[in-house]
C-alpha cells in the first residue's frame, strides 16, 4: 500500500486504567511475570491526532509532567505506528500529536493508551483496515497492557496481562486519584518484588506459582457494589512500591481517613486510587485531598477503550 484514503487528520482517544486486582506469579522465560489482573478503564484519556506525513514524528502536550516522555523513536506511539506500517506494508509516515492526561510512569497505562490510540488512528488514517484480531496481536507486541487499552471496559488479563477475557461490571464506580510528581519504574518495582520474595517468601511463592483473580472481585464487579469491591482490592506490587516510595503509605492513610472505602497503589505506582461509595463521597474526598496539597483527579469506570473521535 502506498497511500491512505485521503484523510487530513484522525483524532482518537484511549483511556487510562486501574488494576482493581493484581496478583503476580512466577517469572516467565520472556522476562515478564505471569499475572492475573482485573482491569478497569477509567475516564482519564490520552488523545492522539494523526496527520499524513512522509516520515514518523511525535509531539506531546498535556496536563501532566512531560519531562519523562521521549519524542524520538523510543516513544511507544512511534513504535506503534512503525509496527503497523511494517505489518501492512504501508510506505508513508505519520505526524502524531499526543495530548496526555494520564500520569506519566504512574501505573495507569498512559503509554499503553498512547500505543492503542495510535494503532487505531494510523489504521484509520492510512485505510489499512487491519482486522481487530490482528490489531490486538500488534497491541500485545507493544506491551502487556496495550490490548486492554484497545478494548477498555472491565476485563481479566492473564499470562503477561495481555490475554483478555471480558468481565461483567454493573453500574459506575467512582474513583479519586492522587497523582504524584514523580514516577516509578515498572521493571524496578517488579525487581523489588522479586528481591522481597527471594529474601522472605521462597516457601510461599514456588516457581510454579500460578496467579488467579479472586472470585470476590468478579462478584463485586458483577454486582456493581463498591463496598464489596473495596474489600477485595489487592495489588501484589503495592508493597514493593511502598518500599521504594514510603511516602505513598501516608497518602493511602489520609484518603481512608477522609471517607474512601479503600485506597490502592495503581499498578506499579505511584498513583494512588481511592474507591468511594458514590459521587458525593468522591467530591468530598477530592476536596480533602486537594486541601492537603495533593494533585487530585476524579474518574469513573468502566469506560470504552480506544475509539475514533473525528
Amino acid at each position: 500500500m502506498t497511500s491512505g484514503p485521503g484523510s487530513t487528520m484522525v483524532h482518537t482517544r484511549a483511556p487510562g486504567k486501574i488494576n482493581v486486582f493484581l496478583k503476580v506469579g512466577s517469572l516467565l522465560d520472556d522476562g515478564y511475570h505471569d499475572v492475573a489482573i482485573a482491569y478497569q478503564a477509567v475516564s482519564i484519556y490520552e488523545d492522539v491526532r494523526a496527520y499524513p506525513a512522509d516520515d514518523f514524528s511525535v509531539s506531546v502536550t498535556g496536563t501532566v509532567e512531560l519531562s519523562r516522555v521521549p519524542t524520538d523513536g523510543s516513544n511507544i506511539a512511534i513504535k506503534a505506528a512503525r509496527l503497523l506500517a511494517r505489518r501492512t506494508a504501508f510506505r508513508g509516515g505519520v505526524r502524531l500529536e499526543i495530548d496526555k492526561h494520564v500520569p506519566v510512569t504512574g501505573g495507569m497505562g498512559g503509554g499503553s493508551a498512547d500505543a492503542a490510540a495510535t494503532l487505531l488512528a494510523c489504521d484509520t488514517l492510512w485505510g489499512t483496515g487491519l482486522p481487530r484480531e490482528e490489531m490486538l496481536e500488534l497491541a500485545s507486541e507493544l506491551g502487556a497492557d496495550v490490548p486492554f487499552s484497545f478494548t477498555g471496559g472491565t476485563a481479566i488479563g492473564t499470562g503477561r496481562g495481555d490475554q483478555l477475557s471480558p468481565a461483567l461490571a454493573k453500574g459506575t464506580f467512582q474513583w479519586v486519584l492522587v497523582l504524584a510528581d514523580f514516577g516509578l519504574s515498572t521493571p524496578e518495582v517488579y525487581r523489588e518484588l522479586d528481591r522481597h520474595r527471594d529474601r522472605h517468601s521462597q516457601d510461599i511463592f514456588p516457581a510454579s506459582f500460578a496467579p488467579s483473580v479472586d472470585a470476590n472481585v468478579l462478584q463485586a464487579l458483577r454486582a456493581g457494589d463498591p463496598h464489596m469491591l473495596a474489600e477485595s482490592l489487592h495489588n501484589d506490587l503495592q508493597a514493593p512500591a511502598l518500599y521504594l516510595e514510603p511516602s505513598l503509605a501516608s497518602v493511602i492513610e489520609l484518603g481512608e481517613q477522609n471517607g474512601a472505602l479503600a485506597g490502592i497503589v495503581s499498578g506499579s505506582g505511584p498513583t494512588v486510587a481511592f474507591l468511594t461509595a458514590d459521587l458525593d463521597s468522591a467530591l468530598e474526598l477530592q476536596i480533602a485531598l486537594s486541601a492537603a496539597r495533593h494533585t487530585v483527579v476524579r474518574a469513573t469506570g468502566p469506560v470504552h477503550g480506544a475509539r475514533v473521535i473525528t
